[in-house]
């Protein structure tokens, strides 16, 4: 993975590995007492035991992580069949309703009663698709990058991304994919159901 200062590959068998440079923030995904607590380097592969399913895709941001387990739950650092986070909170991009830093993976609370089939993170804002064809992003607002009017520069938790007027001439749409950068995203969009 790219944009952070460590590695993480996931096994055909769905078990998720991470390597490379801790700060204390978690980034890692290792919990207390499984790599360097207050910075320093992992050189070996080391597996993130709080996951309790198949992993079946893993996006990085800045110093943080997002896994989405292969029933439909998404990790940023979390649940089964949920949206889980960790590593660095500081610009809300874990989801969990707070700038807190997160050491191992936690549930999305906000989307713990959604499917999601898509996730995606870039610089300090992260995204998630639902089964719906529904976007959800949270994190950095700053440059507006979230799509969403009017919020405060933090969005600690994910809000249903509404961008396409019914007056656009694209009718009815699905999102079905998503890139998120440091200060933009981008998405693809359907006019059929998902």
């Amino acid at each position: 993975m790219d944009n952070m200062p460590c590695s993480i590959f996931v096994c055909t068998e769905g078990d998720l590995y991470t390597w490379g440079r801790e700060e204390g923030d978690g980034r890692l995904g290792l919990g207390p007492g499984r790599g360097p607590n207050e910075g320093g380097g992992l050189s070996i592969p080391s597996k993130v035991k709080e996951l309790p399913t198949p992993v079946a895709a893993v996006s990085c941001g800045g110093f943080f992580t997002m896994a989405l387990t292969e029933d439909g739950q998404l990790w940023n650092w979390g649940d089964e069949g949920k949206v889980l986070s960790w590593g660095h909170g500081g610009h809300g991009q874990l989801g969990h309703s707070s700038i807190q830093n997160q050491k191992v993976p936690a549930t999305i609370e906000a989307l713990a009663d959604k499917r999601v089939v898509y996730i995606a993170c870039g610089g300090s804002s992260s995204a998630a698709i639902t089964d719906e064809g529904k976007l959800y992003m949270w994190g950095n607002a700053k440059d507006q990058q979230l799509g969403v009017p009017g919020l405060r520069e933090v969005q600690a938790s994910p809000v249903e991304v509404n961008f396409l007027m019914e007056d656009d001439g694209l009718g009815t749409h699905n999102v079905l994919s998503v890139a998120v950068g440091a200060c933009h995203a981008m998405c693809l969009v359907s006019r059929s159901r998902c």
